[in-house]
């Protein structure tokens, strides 16, 4: 005897194959993956069939009938109205709708010039971002594989604004600012804070940074904050707890890097 599907009653499935079964819209189903009722699969038949007469109609009907010559009759059609409402004195009517033909049709053309515009614009901005970002963090030390990582981070940040990435707040409208709390967060001090988030984008000598050493980065040299000793504060042989914490606290971004190079 075939399985069934589908049954009304739980008496009906056989005992063996009772756990196959699961209950759904009131009746019992046989729970296969990919299923699907013959009643179901009978409606779908006959309404593409249905859809398939209806365009084969369609198609029968207007067969003999071309694009061009409608759009010349519609063109005809609408002359003899004009010609009928000039010699009725609607002259001003006629205008009227000729210059609202015109603007629609300025209207829908201006539409698609400016989206392709806003599309443009987004991806320049998008471009000038990354450039700017993978440009200073591989300065860090940005992994290769980690660039599509770190600019997806950036676009979520930073808004081009005269040319020149601004890092934004949550709501994409309030400016950040950086670690003075006064002038625009900068796309350096962006991946210092990105370098202690995620220092698995990073190579494990991210701390060097452009200076080329970790004292270099942490003393006068540059990326250096110019007012600490040029001793790296958690090298083994310059561990110094107090200095660790100083600088975690005012700078945690170039904390981070000297700890990945000690």
């Amino acid at each position: 005897m075939p399985i069934k599907f589908k049954v009304k009653d739980r008496a009906e499935l056989p005992a063996e194959l009772a756990t196959h079964y699961v209950e759904r819209d009131g009746a019992w189903q046989l729970d296969v993956e990919g299923a699907v009722d013959r009643a179901k699969l009978e409606e779908f038949r006959t309404n593409n069939i249905a859809l398939l007469k209806e365009r084969d109609d369609l198609r029968q009907k207007y067969a003999d009938i071309q694009p061009e010559e409608v759009q010349t009759l519609r063109e005809e059609k609408r002359r003899l109205e004009e010609a009928q409402q000039i010699k009725a004195g609607e002259f001003e009517k006629v205008l009227e709708t000729r210059l609202r033909t015109v603007k629609t049709d300025w209207d829908k053309r201006l539409a698609g010039v400016t989206t392709e515009r806003d599309q443009l614009t987004a991806r320049l901005s998008a471009i000038q971002i990354d450039q700017a970002v993978v440009a200073e963090a591989t300065r860090r030390g940005l992994r290769p594989t980690a660039i599509p990582d770190v600019t997806a981070r950036a676009r979520n940040t930073f808004r081009l604004q005269n040319g020149v990435p601004q890092a934004m707040d949550t709501d994409g409208q309030t400016p950040r600012t950086g670690r003075d709390g006064i002038t625009p967060l900068t796309v350096a001090e962006w991946i210092d804070q990105q370098v202690a988030d995620a220092p698995h984008l990073f190579e494990a000598n991210a701390g060097s940074g452009a200076g080329g050493s970790a004292a270099a980065a942490y003393g006068n040299g540059p990326g250096g904050t110019g007012t600490h000793t040029t001793k790296n504060p958690f090298r083994r042989e310059t561990w110094n707890l107090t200095e660790q914490m100083k600088l975690t606290k005012t700078d945690p971004g170039l904390a981070a890097r000297l700890k990945a190079a000690a």
